[in-house]
């Protein structure tokens, strides 16, 4: 597996990580094969957050990780909290201090290697939030931290006032989600392409060592359905199968090597329970696609270049 520094630190973490999201769907047995595969497969890096299946994701991996013979040390560990489903988006102290504690319990866990912050909160105080942050740190519970879909400057605003550097920014980033890198290369054009929605954050994070972490790699709008195998791409996965044969891998390790082949070193967030998607994705961070290649899956993706 392809290794990675995280964030401005020297600490090596692997180019790809298990997102459990869909691990309420799953016995515990069948999570211990989904972690095994990704494990065996170089990532060890997990994330979750505290919403996924109503905490019964966190669950199921608390009962699955605990009967392993994997050691904690050997993993490294994230959730996320901020979101109260069908209410509000909270980042207040109390919230974030007691979502930690019951992620921790939940996942059978005594510290989380990560704790990132997921969608904004209108109504964040920094200075609540670096509170929270330096008593967690400070009880061992978590040892770094991070966000989740901030813009540029939403991630300035807190990072000035905490006392530690924040390691990572989630942001969706696929082959049907390429608005990060569109504008870029629309530059001084007026069509739609060239609009700006998501504030040069690959740029910043590049700039100021930040990790970016892509979720729903093979996913096309939000949640509506992954593009591999879809009827309603055939181009794509025409080019897909292309240089899947050709690397002799499947389609997803194709899509994902699409992502990886980026400079800005992203991190991609497998959320996929089936061992043999995992297996297939993990071999993406071994193939480096030539320039022609990449730009053939993002023109094959319905893009287009001025």
């Amino acid at each position: 597996m392809k290794r990675i520094k995280m964030g401005c630190t020297t600490l090596s973490i692997p180019a790809m990580a298990l997102g459990i999201m869909r691990m309420n769907q799953k016995s515990v047995p069948e999570a211990q094969v989904a972690i095994q595969a990704a494990y065996d497969a170089g990532i060890n890096f997990i994330d979750s957050a505290d919403i996924y299946g109503g905490g019964k994701s966190e669950e199921i991996f608390g009962q699955a990780f605990s009967q392993m013979q994997i050691k904690r040390e050997e993993m490294f560990i994230q959730s996320k909290t901020g979101i109260v489903p069908g209410k509000r988006y909270d980042f207040s102290k109390e919230h974030i201090l007691h979502s930690v504690d019951e992620i921790l319990e939940r996942m059978q866990l005594d510290y989380l290697d990560s704790l990132v912050l997921h969608r904004p909160d209108a109504l964040m105080d920094p200075e609540e939030v670096a509170e929270a942050f330096d008593q967690l740190q400070a009880a061992g519970k978590v040892r770094f931290f991070g966000v989740s879909n901030f813009d540029t400057a939403q991630f300035k605003l807190l990072q000035s006032c905490l006392s530690q550097r924040l390691m990572f920014n989630q942001l969706q980033f696929s082959l049907k989600h390429t608005g990060m890198i569109d504008f870029g290369m629309h530059m001084n054009m007026v069509d739609k392409p060239s609009v700006d929605r998501d504030s040069q954050f690959l740029d910043y994070a590049r700039l100021h060592k930040v990790t970016v972490q892509a979720w729903s790699p093979f996913q096309y709008g939000m949640f509506e359905g992954t593009f591999i195998d879809n009827d309603g791409f055939p181009k794509l996965n025409q080019e897909l199968q292309k240089q899947a044969d050709k690397y002799e891998v499947g389609k997803n390790a194709i899509a994902a090597a699409w992502i990886l082949r980026h400079p800005a070193n992203i991190q991609m967030l497998v959320g996929s329970m089936n061992p043999q998607h995992i297996r297939d994705s993990a071999k993406g961070a071994k193939i480096r696609l030539t320039r022609q290649e990449w730009y053939d899956l993002y023109l094959a993706a319905g893009n287009y270049l001025p």
